[in-house]
C-alpha cells in the first residue's frame, strides 16, 4: 500500500510539473477588457474601455457615457446607419487610444451619426465630447505626447502609414468641450494619425470648440464639412503634414469664440519653434463662408480671419475661396513670413473676398512684412474681390435654408495643380464645389430638428 501510495504521489508531482511547464501557445488566453454594457431607455449605454474588438448595429441606439476607449489591438466595428449619442453630465466622448482602430464606413444613404443625447430643439454646442483618433504617425512634441481635453492617452511615433481604421459618411452633432483654455475636445481630434486610415465625407456640426483639429500626423482627408463652429473650422499644428481636398466651413454669426474663430489656424507648436516635422499640410479647393455674408452683416465681434497662419506653419493652400470675413488672411509673425518669402509656406489661385477694406491681407500689429506683395506677386494667380456678390456666393452663407453650394459660376475655372501629387483629384474649380453638391444626401443642416 505506501508503495502504490509513493507511485500515485510522483505521478501527481510529474502532472503538476509538466502542466507548469505547458508551451505558453497552448495556454488559454484569458479575454481582455471589455465595453461595459446597459440598457437604458431603449439605448445601448456603453462605457469604459475594451481590448476586444466590438460592434455597434444600426437596428440598436447606443450612448456613451463618459470616457469610452477602444484599446491597442481592439477594432470598433460602426454599421452603416448607426446613431451614437454622447452623454451631456458624463461629458461622453469615444476615444480611440494608439493602435485601436475604428471602421465607421456609413454610405450617402445610410450615414453614422454621432450626436447629442438631448431632445430635439434642445442641442447645444459642447452637450458631449467628440471623436479623438490617436496613431503612430510622427509629431512634433515627441513620440509619447498627450492628447489634450483632459484625455490622458498619448499619441505619436513613427509609422508615417500608421492605419487607426476608417471614417466615411459620417456626421458628428454638438460635440466639443473646453475643459480650459487651450486643453480642448475637439468635434473631430487626430493626434499622430497615419495615412494608412481613412478619412472621406465626413461633418462636423455645431461643434463647442473647433470643428477638426490634427496634432501633427500625416493622414490624408478629402470631402470634410464644418458647420456652425464656435472656434476654428480647421485647425493644423505639431507637425500635421497630410494632404486634404474638397473642404467647406460654413461660420453661424452668433456663434464665436473668445480665443477668436477663424476658417484655418496653422501652428508648427505652441510657442513657434522650429521642431519637426514642421506643420506643413497642403490643402486644395477649400471654401471658407465668414459671418459677413454683405457689409450689411451683423456678426459676434469675436470673429478672426479666414486664414490664421502663425508660429512658424508652413502649410500650402491652393485653389481656395476665402469670403467674408473680418481679415481675410493674418500671416502672422517673423518665422511665418520668413517661410513665406522662401517658399515653404504657399498660398496659389485663392480668392479672398468680402473682407473690410484694408482687412483682406494682414500682419501682426506693428509687423511690416509687405504681405500685399508676397500675396499678389505673378505667377500665384491669387485674387481680392471686394464684394461676395461678385463670385455669385450669396446661397452659400448661413441662413435658415439649405446651403447652395453650386452657385458660383465665377468660380468654375482657374484652377492649377502644378507641383501637386496624384492624391488631389485636377479639376477645374476654386473652392470646394464645382456644378456638383457632393454633401446631397448624406449631410445634415438642420440637425437640431433632427429625431433619431
Amino acid at each position: 500500500m505506501k508503495k502504490l501510495l509513493n507511485l500515485i504521489l510522483v505521478a501527481f508531482v510529474v502532472s503538476l510539473v509538466a502542466c507548469n511547464n505547458e508551451d505558453d501557445n497552448n495556454t488559454p488566453t484569458p479575454a481582455g477588457t471589455a465595453f461595459t454594457t446597459s440598457q437604458s431607455n431603449g439605448m445601448t449605454v456603453v462605457s469604459g474601455s475594451t481590448e476586444e474588438d466590438f460592434t455597434m448595429m444600426a437596428d440598436k441606439k447606443y450612448l456613451l457615457n463618459g470616457f469610452v476607449s477602444v484599446k491597442d489591438g481592439a477594432t470598433l466595428t460602426i454599421e452603416p446607419g448607426t446613431v451614437i449619442m454622447g452623454d451631456k453630465d458624463s461629458k461622453g466622448a469615444l476615444i480611440i487610444e494608439r493602435g485601436g482602430k475604428i471602421m465607421a464606413n456609413g454610405t450617402a444613404a445610410k450615414p453614422i451619426v454621432f450626436t447629442s443625447a438631448q431632445p430635439a430643439d434642445q442641442r447645444r454646442p459642447g452637450d458631449w465630447g467628440g471623436v479623438i483618433i490617436l496613431g503612430k504617425a510622427p509629431v512634433n512634441l515627441g513620440a509619447n505626447a498627450k492628447i489634450e481635453g483632459g484625455v490622458d492617452r498619448e499619441y505619436g511615433g513613427t509609422d508615417a502609414n500608421d492605419n487607426s481604421g476608417s471614417l466615411k459618411y459620417v456626421r458628428i452633432e454638438y460635440p466639443g468641450i473646453a475643459f480650459q483654455p487651450d486643453n480642448e475636445i475637439n468635434g473631430l481630434t487626430l493626434g499622430g494619425v497615419g495615412a494608412g486610415t481613412t478619412i472621406d465625407y465626413v461633418q462636423v456640426s455645431y461643434s463647442g470648440d473647433d470643428s477638426y483639429e490634427w496634432f501633427g500626423g500625416t493622414v490624408n482627408a478629402k470631402h470634410l464639412i464644418a458647420y456652425s463652429t464656435v472656434d476654428d473650422m480647421f485647425d493644423t499644428d505639431n507637425g500635421y503634414s497630410g494632404k486634404l481636398q474638397f473642404l467647406v466651413g460654413i461660420a453661424n454669426p452668433a456663434l464665436a469664440d473668445v480665443s477668436g474663430s477663424n476658417g484655418f489656424e496653422s501652428d508648427n507648436d505652441s510657442k513657434g519653434t522650429d521642431a519637426t516635422p514642421q506643420t506643413s499640410a497642403v490643402f486644395s479647393n477649400v471654401s471658407l463662408f465668414g459671418p459677413r455674408a454683405t457689409a450689411a452683416s451683423t456678426f459676434n465681434e469675436q470673429f478672426g480671419r479666414g486664414l490664421h497662419i502663425r508660429r512658424n506653419s508652413a502649410i500650402q493652400v491652393y485653389n481656395t475661396v476665402v469670403a467674408g470675413w473680418p481679415t481675410g488672411l493674418l500671416l502672422d509673425g517673423a518665422a511665418t513670413q520668413a517661410n513665406a518669402t522662401a517658399g515653404k509656406l504657399k498660398i496659389q489661385n485663392t480668392v479672398i473676398a468680402g473682407a473690410p477694406a484694408g482687412k483682406e491681407l494682414t500682419v501682426e500689429k506693428d509687423g511690416s512684412y509687405d504681405v500685399v506683395t508676397w500675396f499678389n506677386a505673378s505667377g500665384k494667380a491669387n485674387t481680392i474681390v471686394a464684394d461676395n456678390a461678385a463670385l455669385g456666393l450669396g446661397g452659400a452663407f448661413f441662413s435658415a435654408n439649405e446651403p447652395d453650394f453650386t452657385t458660383a459660376a465665377q468660380l468654375q475655372a482657374g484652377a492649377s495643380f502644378t507641383g501637386l501629387d496624384s492624391f488631389f483629384e485636377q479639376v477645374n474649380y476654386i473652392g470646394a464645389f464645382g456644378v456638383e453638391d457632393w454633401t446631397n444626401g448624406w449631410a445634415n443642416f438642420t440637425p437640431n430638428s433632427t429625431t433619431y
